[in-house]
């Protein structure tokens, strides 16, 4: 049964694994969040995170994104093809639910996963 936990190795940690998901990506957007993906040469996904203050200014905002944005991962991640994903605020990502998040985010998964894998 596979392990739903949130390893350091799922995560995109320097800034060279941000920038090689910046320069050609695979994209799947919305109004209020877009993803950006690569293909990588592991066995599993990881997730790096970008959220602005422009997009959000007050930090428990920024921080309630980023705890959504993590706990779908973490639930997904086994349903996720061999990628490095980058998860981008806009503006109006603040009045949506955490509820309307995760259908989002549910959606924005299946999408990167089906352009990444086709």
């Amino acid at each position: 049964m596979p392990t739903h936990t949130f390893p350091r190795e799922l995560r995109l940690l320097t800034p060279d694994h941000f920038k090689r998901v910046f320069a050609e990506p695979v994209r799947a957007a919305s109004p209020q969040l877009t993803l950006l993906a690569v293909p990588n040469q592991l066995d599993h996904p990881r997730l790096g995170l970008a959220v602005p203050k422009k997009a959000l200014k007050r930090a428990v905002w920024r921080n309630r994104l980023k705890r959504v944005v993590r706990e779908s991962f973490r639930l997904k991640q086994h349903q996720l093809p061999a990628i490095d994903i980058v998860v981008i605020a806009k503006g109006g990502v603040r009045e949506m639910t955490n509820e309307e998040l995760f259908k989002l985010l549910e959606k924005l998964w299946r999408t990167l996963s089906r352009r990444c894998n086709g």
